[in-house]
């Protein structure tokens, strides 16, 4: 699918930022995005597995650099937990083009990288830490840090910013809400009364009886509720990284912190709550909700208000995977961002 208007915004946006050189011709600033020199990591073709430090011992994550552009740095936090890196690669069809360096990355646990069979590594404080090892081996800095968080990558996003907000330049969070009671109460009360009744109760009893892996469980939750609400396509439809990513599902690291699907949150983060501490978070703040979202769209709105310099983008066409079904306005928004707070933050 073409966007025109997208594509005129990208042009009139290297006009003005270039693979940090926003003077020089289109060719000079391609050649900056796309030079090497210095990079341990161009034979790999921008892949790394970093090692990291854990109370239950060393692992090894995996990596991917994309570009090259020494003022914005991107690092992608994945949702699940235990999904991958996969679903995000609709960026690759979008950022280069405006000179954006970033970064995939998948968590412990996830397909790329060591999936330990240790229950004690998914909690929320080891994988800030981790997020922060990951930083420092890619040598991301104040200057030309950015942090994006989609789903439980933004929940994860907002604890290393409460934490680490010193290392940021900037902070997108997709898709999640500050509250887990909250988006419990909006699945229970918006969402989920949407259903076929008889669909919703057949779901219910199966999860009563602990039988949320089986085929017919997934089914129901796949075709009458991801399909309204995660994406908005039939499932034949789906994008293929999409595909994948779900396909690559680790449930040791899901079931255990979020619970067994998306219709609501049972796991380990059943409580957490960070909407009375977002106004701590100073630096320039991105927040993205959509309409027909698992998410509620309104609280995401409140979020942005909080945060001393955050933003909203509403994704009107758009679920909880904004960034394939409403494509346009998710990039639009995503990289305007990006170049107007560079531009403000580096002059």
């Amino acid at each position: 699918m073409r966007f025109p208007r997208f594509t005129a915004f990208l042009i009139a946006c290297m006009t003005f930022v270039g693979c940090g050189h926003p003077s020089g011709s289109n060719s000079e600033r391609g050649s900056a995005y796309f030079d090497q020199t210095g990079r341990t990591d161009a034979e790999s073709g921008g892949a790394r597995m970093i090692p990291i430090t854990t109370p239950a011992g060393n692992f090894r994550v995996w990596t991917k650099r994309v570009g090259n552009n020494p003022r914005i740095k991107v690092l992608i936090l994945h949702g699940g937990p235990g999904v991958t890196h996969e679903a995000y690669e609709a960026f690759d069809s979008y950022l280069p083009g405006a000179g954006i360096e970033y970064y995939y990355y998948d968590q412990l646990g996830s397909a790329y990288s060591d999936q330990p069979h240790d229950a004690t590594l998914w909690n929320l404080d080891r994988f800030v830490d981790e997020v922060e090892q990951v930083r420092v081996a890619l040598g991301l800095d104040r200057d030309n840090f950015f942090l994006y968080g989609q789903s439980w990558g933004g929940l994860l996003a907002i604890e290393y910013a409460l934490k680490h907000q010193d290392n940021l330049k900037g902070l997108i969070i997709s898709n999640m809400m500050s509250d887990i009671p909250a988006y419990n109460e909006y699945a229970k009360n918006v969402l989920l009364p949407q259903m076929d009744p008889k669909v919703l109760k057949e779901i219910q009893d199966l999860d009563a009886r602990g039988e949320y892996t089986s085929p017919r469980y997934e089914s129901l939750v796949m075709e009458h509720f991801y399909t309204e609400h995660i994406m908005r396509a039939p499932i034949a439809q789906w994008p293929e990284p999409l595909v994948r990513a779900f396909n690559h599902l680790n449930k040791e690291v899901y079931i255990p912190m979020q619970g067994p699907s998306e219709l609501g949150a049972r796991g380990a983060l059943v409580n957490w709550s960070r909407s009375a501490d977002l106004h701590t978070i100073k630096v320039p703040t991105l927040v993205i909700g959509a309409k027909h979202d698992t998410m509620d769209p309104a609280h995401m709105e409140w979020m942005s208000k909080q945060f001393p310099k955050g933003q909203y983008l509403y994704c009107d066409k758009g679920s909880h995977m904004a960034i394939y079904d409403d494509q346009a306005t998710y990039m639009t928004g995503i990289i305007s961002f990006l170049l107007n707070t560079d531009k403000a933050e580096t002059h």
